[in-house]
């Protein structure tokens, strides 16, 4: 069983940065794929970024391209996404991935970029 937990979300204004953090428990994950997907009210959950195994290879949407960043501590088993330039239209609740067996998914953390 996998235990994903994401924090570093708050209220930003248009143009600043957040830095979001997953702790993964109950598994060491180096070796899955892990992810951060977003959900804006009334709209489905999208890809925002993933980063593979230990090779690290990592690959965006293109409304993250150029702005945000995504790594992974493999001895720590965490994963982060620097945020920058954040936009109001970056609003929304980010979830960490991972997956594993089966996909597993955060709680949440909300994104507020205000204009």
């Amino acid at each position: 069983q996998v235990q994903l937990v994401e924090s570093g979300g708050g209220l930003v204004q248009a143009g600043g940065s957040l830095r979001l953090s997953c702790a993964a428990s109950g598994r060491t994950l180096s070796n899955y794929r892990m992810g951060w997907f977003r959900q804006a009210p009334g709209k489905e959950r999208e890809f925002v970024a993933a980063i593979n195994n230990s090779a690290g290879r990592t690959q965006y949407a293109d409304s993250a391209k150029g702005r945000f960043t995504i790594s992974r501590e493999y001895a720590e088993n965490m994963m982060y996404l620097q945020m920058n330039n954040l936009k109001p239209e970056d609003t929304a609740v980010y979830y960490c991935n991972a997956r594993v067996d089966q996909n597993y998914w955060g709680q949440g953390t909300q994104v507020t970029v205000s204009s």
